[in-house]
């Protein structure tokens, strides 16, 4: 377990940034919260679109930056297949991974050192939409939120190299134990128990990823 310190300088902390390229919408917050949580918790700093809100700054030019100053990368494809009749496939997912790759290949020296993670919800799902990727190992997360700390783990184990990261069933034991703290705390901030669980599941970003922050310091510390 390791504390990040997410207020660092973007730019200067490269090699620990890591572009969080995933669906927004309700339905995938049960998988975002213990991914985020994961990378923290190893001591990374997940940087992600919707870290800030800035009327006068394009989604695209924002995306674009943080490719710059991140070495590592998570893109879950996963949404790639339409759910329902009429519906149209999600293309923001592989766009961004798009941007990424071709930062890799394509940018200055520095950026021939990013690795990617990419995850997807059933094994092989990503052959049907993007058979370009035939051969690229990927994660399967089964839309399991466990599954996807396994993986995230995993991936820093074996990829990043980070030879001492703790089992992932202990990860996901220490997520669990934040949740519930992060729970109680808005309950003693006064908060009614019918409004905590919205309040949490709409809470941004960068709120989350610091209250994360906090409480895996004071836990490392021993507080």
């Amino acid at each position: 377990m390791r504390s990040s310190n997410l207020a660092g300088d973007p730019v200067t902390d490269y090699e620990l940034n890591v572009f969080v390229n995933c669906p927004f919408d309700e339905q995938y917050v049960p998988l975002l919260r213990p991914l985020l949580f994961t990378v923290v918790y190893l001591g990374f700093k997940p940087r992600i679109a919707t870290e800030r809100s800035d009327a006068g700054e394009s989604r695209l030019g924002k995306i674009c930056e943080i490719v710059r100053e991140s070495r590592y990368s998570i893109h879950d494809l996963s949404r790639l297949k339409s759910r329902r009749p009429q519906e149209f496939y999600r293309l923001n997912m592989p766009f961004e991974f798009g941007i990424d790759y071709g930062a890799r290949q394509y940018g200055p020296p520095f950026m021939t050192e990013k690795r990617c993670l990419i995850l997807e919800k059933s094994a092989h799902d990503f052959k049907q939409a993007l058979s370009d990727l035939s051969g690229v190992d990927i994660k399967s997360h089964k839309d399991e939120p466990i599954e996807i700390v396994r993986s995230v783990r995993d991936w820093f184990l074996d990829t990043v190299g980070l030879g001492d990261a703790e089992h992932f069933r202990v990860i996901w034991s220490h997520f669990n134990d934040f949740t519930a703290a992060l729970y109680k705390s808005r309950l003693f901030e006064g908060i009614s128990e019918d409004d905590v669980a919205e309040d949490l599941e709409k809470m941004p970003i960068s709120e989350y990823l610091n209250c994360a922050d906090e409480w895996i310091s004071r836990k490392t510390n021993g507080v």
